[in-house]
């Protein structure tokens, strides 16, 4: 794009110094990606912005992770699609990081590369009988009732089970059991993926129990998510009284934290207000302090989880948010059919990217990604920086990036000042047209922003004949057959 106005950044004069734009790429299109490249256009009225995305579809979690029936979360996309319309942005999807383009390429082509691609895989649990058919990942479970094209082919099996253990209680593993337990009839009214809605019209499944290492004063949920899925018509909530007897500590961490203190609240409700459950009744299992120590393995399906085998624990430490669950030595069994671990996601590393296994994130200050964190210097990786999930870990919500961004694209504006990074009086970088050449070449099939309109455009025509307001399409061929034609 031929830039022909004066620039002026709005951030400290750097621009005057450069006569070519400042070509940045940013990895991801999620909240992560777009919050960054809006404050990057804000900040430098110079800057081209492309945005490029492994999937045929932008947006990221906003799409394939907000529950369906949340869609005044969703509402952020129009914000998103203002920026991806922007003259400076451009939105590449379909083009993966690693097979389409390696990292050193696209470091090649851009002044400025921002990695936002998020957390695309799962803690492991590290314990007996974890690959038994009948188990997996809550992350997986959301991509498949999302209309994810990865999550297309899960399947999982609903109809051989009247009883699901969710191993976590955060507001994913909140949102995985309301959606079990929610009436078809209200989930049919979302842009819920039209297989996961036939699966669940068919599912046996009855019993939900969410289980937790720790107390309810430490339950990892929003009080906002605990209200949704207590408020389940027709669903029956058991809590044991007794989990409910707080420590000092615990009172300690309900006066330093108004969330904690209110979910507290909710559950004690929830535990002595309910009625006993009537024949057939949906029931909800807050089940605390157990952790998981191996899967059953089935003796009349050979290969399928048959049950969870845990063991008790008790919090140890003093003070607040200290308290870490240790086990007592005792166990017990819970009989189920289908198990979704919700115990955290991971990000993956890619080629010539620093990685810290242990955290799950790409080391780094303020965004800076760190080259070697070894002895007493710290060197940067030049021009290359993070932002979300791959620089804090799976923690916050959508808005949680807005401040994460504003700190990356600090820090960018910094080295842009200083010279570190930024054009030159050499020949500048290629940018966009030297990685559509290089896509071209591999015959990536590149889809831009008016490829995803078609899609959209598409998916609301399609939900508007079934009284929702869209029908995803759930497969790559359809994504891609939609957004060419």
């Amino acid at each position: 794009m031929a830039i022909t106005h004066a620039r002026t950044w709005l951030a400290r004069s750097f621009s005057s110094l450069s006569s070519s734009p400042l070509r940045v790429c940013v990895v991801g299109s999620g909240p992560a990606g777009f919050y960054t490249a809006e404050k990057m256009l804000k900040a430098h009225q110079g800057a081209e912005v492309d945005i490029i995305d492994r999937l045929p579809t932008p947006f990221g979690l906003v799409r394939s992770g907000v529950a369906p029936d949340h869609p005044e979360t969703k509402i952020v996309i129009n914000q998103f699609s203002r920026v991806a319309r922007h003259e400076r942005c451009s939105f590449f999807g379909n083009v993966a990081l690693g097979s389409s383009v390696s990292l050193s390429e696209l470091r090649q082509l851009y002044d400025v590369v921002v990695l936002a691609y998020g957390a695309e895989s799962d803690r492991a649990l590290g314990i007996p009988g974890e690959d038994l058919l009948g188990i997996c990942s809550a992350r997986e479970f959301v991509w498949w009732y999302n209309g994810h094209p990865d999550g297309r082919n899960l399947n999982p099996d609903l109809k051989s089970t009247d009883t699901a253990v969710i191993l976590g209680q955060g507001n994913v593993a909140l949102d995985v059991a309301r959606i079990l337990l929610q009436s078809t009839e209200v989930l049919a009214k979302t842009d819920i993926a039209n297989h996961a809605l036939a699966a669940l019209e068919q599912s046996s499944i009855r019993k939900v129990y969410l289980v937790g290492r720790r107390g309810p004063t430490q339950a990892a949920c929003t009080a906002k998510e605990l209200r949704e899925v207590l408020g389940i018509k027709d669903l029956c909530i058991h809590i044991n009284k007794n989990d409910l007897i707080k420590s000092p500590d615990d009172e300690e961490e309900m006066r330093n934290s108004r969330i904690q203190r209110r979910v507290y609240e909710l559950l004690s409700k929830a535990a002595t207000s309910g009625p006993p459950p009537s024949s057939g009744q949906r029931e909800l299992h807050f089940i605390f302090f157990r952790k998981p120590d191996r899967f059953l393995d089935s003796a009349e399906r050979s290969g399928y989880v048959t049950g969870v085998h845990f063991e008790k624990t008790v919090l140890k430490g003093v003070g607040p948010g200290k308290q870490v669950a240790v086990g007592t030595g005792q166990f017990e069994d819970l009989d189920c059919g289908l198990v979704l671990k919700s115990i955290g996601y991971k990000s993956v590393p890619v080629d010539g990217l620093p990685f810290d296994h242990q955290k799950g994130v790409v080391p780094n200050i303020g965004g800076r990604v760190l080259a070697d964190t070894s002895g007493d210097s710290t060197q940067l990786e030049k021009g290359l920086y993070v932002c979300g999930w791959l620089k804090r870990g799976p923690t916050g919500i959508i808005g949680t990036n807005l401040y994460c961004a504003e700190e990356t694209v600090a820090s960018i504006s910094e080295d842009l000042e200083q010279g570190i990074v930024g054009p030159t009086s050499g020949a500048p970088r290629p940018g966009r047209e030297g990685l559509l050449q290089l896509l071209d070449n591999r015959s990536v099939r590149v889809v831009p922003f008016t490829g995803w309109e078609k899609i959209d455009s598409e998916e609301k025509k399609l939900g508007s004949l079934r009284t929702k307001p869209r029908e995803k399409l759930t497969t790559r061929e359809d994504l891609l057959r939609v957004a060419t034609e």
